[in-house]
């Protein structure tokens, strides 16, 4: 069984919206090719129907991954969120102490995650050291290029 996640209502509808497009658009598409592919001769020797088949297995795959997380999903009431202390969906900003370099991050749902955005996962390395921190507190973050100390100066939603 499936644990439950937690997302906001943008990162919810895009995992909706890109179901739905697996479903429609792409069992279209994929239906398509495979219907080229056979097309083009004998089955057992045609390496373009072998290929199509499993891109095909792959989609299915892929729709029933979504389908499984979008079943468990929920959205986060941040009005019952406790911002005196780091959780998911938390706009945090800290202060590299290894660096000496202040940055923000917003902490979210591992799907929702975008370095570009500033979005980081709960589950990566960062986000499990940073959660459930308080302001002022030093949170001492492993990740693969070394050890990371980080003070939290501020937290808010």
């Amino acid at each position: 069984m499936s644990s439950v996640n937690y997302y906001t209502e943008e990162g919810l509808k895009r995992l909706r919206d890109e179901l739905h497009d697996l479903k429609t658009k792409g069992r279209s598409d994929m239906a398509k090719q495979i219907a080229e592919a056979r097309d083009k001769g004998d089955l057992s020797e045609n390496a373009e129907y072998d290929a199509a088949k499993d891109a095909q297995g792959m989609l299915e795959l892929k729709i029933s991954k979504l389908e499984d997380l979008l079943s468990n999903a929920r959205v986060i009431d941040q009005s019952s969120l406790d911002n005196s202390k780091v959780s998911i969906l938390s706009k945090v900003k800290i202060k590299n102490i290894t660096f000496n370099k202040e940055v923000n991050f917003m902490l979210v749902a591992e799907e929702e995650a975008d370095l570009k955005q500033n979005k980081i996962s709960v589950k990566s390395p960062i986000g499990q050291g940073l959660i459930s921190k308080k302001v002022g507190d030093i949170a001492t973050i492993k990740t693969p290029g070394g050890e990371l100390k980080m003070e939290i100066l501020e937290i808010t939603f």
